[in-house]
């Protein structure tokens, strides 16, 4: 399996209100090609500054990361910002899309920064969609749309540019059971189906259940790792 994310002994620290908090205590996390790996943890465990990590939106104060089995520490902030745009694909809790663009251009969007041109973006965008069973809906706006067809845009606008890595935060936390589970099932079918490298930060069980690997986060550090049910 090919490994498209490899982070070794991380350890990242803030400072809140003047003193040190340390966030990760020498982390590893290693996601493989068509892998879905979850983090679970309590709150300020450090799920969600390892998911920053991976996703080159942060950097750590020590260890070493590699995306697609290139070294980035040490890369310059254009570097990174292009790694992100080209290899990396979000989803978030809150879906996070723009309000004033349909389902359509939201997908789209990525492209554009990519300088795809018109007729590939357009064959893209609709194959994307209709892989997400929007095809029909491509022109309504977010606000005309339930939680989970949006959630539905979100995964289509994270894998529309063939990412090699997918970013996960709380993608089920605001839909229905349901809904969730309907989601969950989409998400671990394409990131096998395109060979997408996934790492979910999640509380749902629904979710991990459904994941390759399961990995626990305590007080900053690795705290357990389990096989998923659906493995």
């Amino acid at each position: 399996m090919t490994t498209v994310v490899s982070l070794k002994q991380i350890k990242k620290s803030y400072h809140v209100g003047g003193a040190p908090v340390q966030a990760l205590r020498g982390a590893d996390i290693e996601v493989g090609a068509g892998e879905m790996v979850a983090l679970t943890g309590p709150s300020g465990s450090g799920k969600s500054t390892l998911l920053n990590l991976c996703g080159l939106i942060d950097t750590p104060d020590s260890g070493t990361r590699e995306i697609e089995g290139r070294a980035v520490d040490g890369c310059s902030p254009a570097q990174l910002t292009g790694l992100r745009r080209e290899r990396i694909g979000f989803i978030f809790q809150s879906f996070n899309l723009v309000p004033v663009m349909s389902a359509y251009e939201n997908v789209e969007y990525p492209l554009l920064l990519l300088g795809t041109s018109i007729s590939e973006r357009k064959k893209k965008v609709w194959e994307a969609l209709d892989r997400v069973g929007l095809a029909e809906l491509g022109h309504r706006l977010p606000d005309a749309l339930s939680g989970g067809q949006r959630q539905r845009v979100a995964i289509a606008r994270a894998l529309v540019k063939a990412p090699a890595l997918v970013i996960a935060d709380e993608p089920t936390g605001n839909l229905d059971s349901a809904t969730a589970t309907q989601i969950v099932d989409l998400l671990r079918e394409l990131t096998r189906e395109h060979g997408v490298g996934a790492v979910v930060a999640t509380h749902d069980d629904r979710m991990t259940r459904h994941c390759d690997r399961v990995l626990r986060l305590v007080d900053g550090e690795m705290a357990g790792e389990k096989r998923g049910e659906t493995r």
